[in-house]
């Protein structure tokens, strides 16, 4: 028996096998109070080429900031059939779709208000562990936000001027 380390593998191609089940692109049903709101978008390589074979999670909070969690023990309203979660490969032009929702403000571990987001999970082939992001919403008040805090100003301009749609 051999003492070295076998090779790390990456994530996919075939992240379908097995995870089709959870493949969902509306996160909030069409009884589900709050700002409709659609998220589209394209998962490129270094290359700038198409990734076909990518997978795109979303995970957020509903226009009252509830997560639909056994975590979240907070007061406030949760809608029925709110789930907060979305899963979807992307397709042969590397593009998604989901439909949902704009979150509410929901509090950071130490109680600081963060503001409003959704939190972004990309895999693909060539990671060995997935890429974690959020999308904040343009013209929304980002200056409180722990998370945002930390970003320098001249990332946060550039951000802004591409826009979130």
């Amino acid at each position: 028996m051999s003492d070295q380390l076998t090779p790390s593998q990456t994530v996919g191609p075939y992240l379908h096998i097995g995870l089709d089940w959870l493949n969902t692109r509306d996160l909030a049903p069409a009884s589900v109070e709050g700002e409709r709101i659609t998220i589209h978008g394209k998962l490129l390589d270094a290359d700038g080429q198409p990734v076909p074979d990518g997978m795109i999670e979303l995970w957020q909070a509903n226009a009252h900031g509830k997560y639909a969690h056994p975590a979240d023990t907070r007061d406030l309203p949760l809608d029925e059939g709110f789930s907060g979660f979305g899963r979807q490969p992307t397709d042969q032009q590397g593009d998604f779709v989901f439909t949902t929702i704009k979150p509410g403000v929901v509090p950071a571990l130490n109680g600081q208000l963060q503001a409003p987001h959704i939190l972004v999970n990309v895999f693909a082939r060539g990671l060995l562990r997935q890429l974690v992001t959020r999308l904040y919403f343009s013209g929304d008040d980002h200056a409180s936000d722990p998370v945002m805090r930390v970003i320098p100003q001249a990332r946060q301009e550039h951000r802004h001027r591409r826009g979130c749609q």
